[in-house]
């Protein structure tokens, strides 16, 4: 039997305001998964592409519908932001950028950067 104890219990996040570069890390965890997730249909693409003519043409009328270009476009920011966020680390390698201000200034450049390059990539494809 656990004997109840007056010790406070931590707040945790609902008191704490997690910073940009918290968010970010959380977020680019979260892609990697995703990407990995992502890949499945990347190979499901190829066995089409691979399965001859028939195959491919109903992977076209399948790629067509709109929530799968939904899926597409997320994929594609997921690939982009992990590519982004992956660049930062580098530089961080590199010893470089681990003042406070600097850290917050390069994670918006890289959510904006991000955000420029998929919304390319969506509309030039």
């Amino acid at each position: 039997m656990a004997v109840p104890s007056n010790r406070p219990t931590s707040p945790h996040l609902q008191a704490y305001k997690l910073p940009l570069t918290g968010i970010i890390s959380i977020t680019h965890r979260i892609t990697g998964v995703l990407l990995s997730v992502g890949l499945v249909c990347v190979v499901f693409i190829l066995s089409a592409i691979a399965g001859g003519q028939e195959q491919f043409a109903n992977m076209q009328i399948l790629s067509a519908l709109w929530p799968l270009k939904l899926i597409y476009w997320g994929f594609s920011y997921a690939l982009v932001f992990h590519l982004c966020h992956g660049v930062r680390h580098l530089i961080w390698d590199a010893g470089k950028s681990f003042n406070r201000a600097t850290m917050d200034r390069y994670a918006l450049i890289e959510l904006l950067i991000s955000l420029a390059i998929t919304i390319n990539i969506i509309v030039f494809i």
